[in-house]
């Protein structure tokens, strides 16, 4: 299991937009891959479980991937989340 924290960089969080390029690029990659806010974990592949998260601008969220491409998964999403979904 490969584990990264991250701080969601965009003003308006992991809502609509930003979380479907999230999903998208979670499917790219083969491993389990999970999204942790406080205590709550969802799939990152899962756009509802996402979105119930209520992810906003400067919250830390905690990526986490299990699998054969766990670290480029959790590497790539973190870059993602970092750039602010170019908004």
């Amino acid at each position: 299991m490969y584990i990264k924290d991250v701080k969601v960089e965009n003003k308006t969080g992991l809502h609509a937009r930003p979380a479907t390029f999230f999903i998208q690029r979670a499917n790219e990659f083969k491993s389990t891959i999970w999204v942790e806010k406080e205590e709550r974990r969802v799939s990152a592949k899962s756009l509802l479980g996402v979105l119930s998260l209520g992810v906003i601008g400067g919250t830390k969220i905690k990526l986490m991937a299990d699998g054969v491409d766990e670290v480029e998964a959790v590497d790539s999403l973190v870059r993602l989340v970092e750039s602010g979904f170019a908004e």
